[in-house]
């Protein structure tokens, strides 16, 4: 079946369209793949198109189904800034338990409430339609690959040997109201976060981490973890 290509899937907190791809118009528990939650870290997004890109031209794979969205914070992203237009980060705005007010900094800022910001509202309406298996999101730090929940450490092994980068279950502080405690600890979703070397050259992005997304999109076994 053909890509399904959503240009204006949703809209940021600035009105800029966020672009949705998916495998097919339903996808049934797919591989959700994101990049550029945070605006400040350009190697997610480029992470996130060149998987999109490899997906979209593949003809040799038989695939998972999946769905991809390239860019979550276009308006941190246009202007180089962690937080979306409302100075929230995005990855402190997930409606988990255990989110909380508090912000050791402003660039941690989680807004006002769980899933105030448009960007998390529509990212979580379709976590809960399309129930996916697997949710890989993409960002630059210190070179890791961290999983959280077990059953994602064989696909989060598969990108540290395709890296070379550490494998942890552990991002190492506390990560509140985060995609990995909304995501697994809330769901029972498994959760990679992909931190690739911050400011490392867009051309090496692809060549650290895509045999390791081959492996893991092509992989139609992966096993089912939530129970539906």
């Amino acid at each position: 079946m053909p890509v399904v290509e959503t240009h204006n899937w949703a809209k940021s907190a600035l009105g800029q369209d966020i672009a949705l791809f998916k495998s097919n118009e339903n996808p049934e528990h797919p591989i959700l793949l994101i990049g550029g939650v945070h605006g400040d870290e350009p190697e997610g997004v480029q992470l996130a198109n060149d998987s999109l890109q490899w997906l979209k031209s593949n003809t040799t794979h038989k695939l998972a189904p999946w769905i991809v969205i390239p860019c979550l914070n276009p308006d941190g992203f246009k202007k180089n800034e962690r937080t979306n237009g409302n100075g929230v980060d995005l990855n402190r705005n997930y409606p988990s338990r255990d989110w909380s007010p508090a912000a050791s900094k402003p660039r941690y800022s989680p807004g006002p409430s769980p899933s105030s910001e448009p960007e998390i509202k529509a990212l979580v309406a379709l976590i809960q339609q399309s129930k996916p298996r697997l949710i890989i999101h993409c960002h630059s730090w210190n070179p890791c690959v961290v999983y959280t929940g077990e059953p994602g450490r064989p696909d989060a092994t598969a990108l540290g040997d395709s890296s070379g980068y550490e494998v942890r279950d552990d991002i190492g502080y506390p990560t509140t109201g985060s995609l990995s405690q909304y995501g697994w600890h809330d769901n029972k979703i498994p959760i990679i976060c992909i931190e690739e070397a911050e400011h490392a050259p867009l051309k090496d992005v692809w060549l650290h981490f895509g045999s390791g997304i081959q492996k893991i999109f092509s992989n139609l076994s992966l096993r089912n973890v939530r129970e539906r």
